[in-house]
């Protein structure tokens, strides 16, 4: 099941969506495009990582930032655009309310500059108490490798899973 039908049964409420610069951008606007599809209408914003001082000018682009926002992009590494986006999102007038991303590559968070015991994820969940909705997780992406029988895809087991041993909690 693909990203905005998830979100449709997740149980996430949310008014409209949010995609922080650069990835979160087009991923916002097809998770807002696919929704309208399913009937299900939201409007998004983003942001630029300058301001423009023409124009519409400012660092906001798209709807007006209102209501429960949640938060769209590919994956959360150290949690610093969730971070930046919940800040934005709340001088704005909105409410964080959960991150969707495509890859919950269930890795290690740092903390003060050492390994923590608990993922980017978990920080989120944990520390900015924002719910985390992830389409595929890395033991997923993994075992569709290990179970897949083009030689392509399999050999790229090895390095995924060495990766995962390095990285992961």
């Amino acid at each position: 099941m693909y990203q905005p039908r998830r979100l449709l049964v997740s149980g996430i409420e949310f008014d409209m969506l949010f995609g922080p610069a650069y990835k979160g951008i087009p991923l916002a606007a097809a998770v807002a495009v696919e929704l309208a599809r399913l009937g299900r209408n939201v409007p998004y914003a983003y942001n630029r990582k300058e301001a423009k001082d023409h124009g519409e000018g400012g660092t906001l682009v798209g709807a007006p930032v209102a209501g429960r926002v949640l938060i769209v992009d590919d994956v959360i590494s150290a949690g610093t655009s969730v971070r930046e986006s919940i800040a934005m999102i709340e001088a704005a007038g909105g409410t964080p309310c959960a991150v969707a991303i495509a890859l919950d590559r269930q890795e290690k968070a740092t903390d003060q500059g050492r390994d923590a015991p608990w993922s980017a994820v978990q920080f989120v969940e944990r520390k900015l108490g924002l719910r985390v909705a992830a389409i595929a997780t890395l033991d997923d992406l993994l075992q569709y490798l290990q179970s897949n029988l083009d030689p392509a895809l399999s050999a790229y087991v090895a390095p995924v899973a060495v990766y995962r041993q390095r990285y992961g909690v």
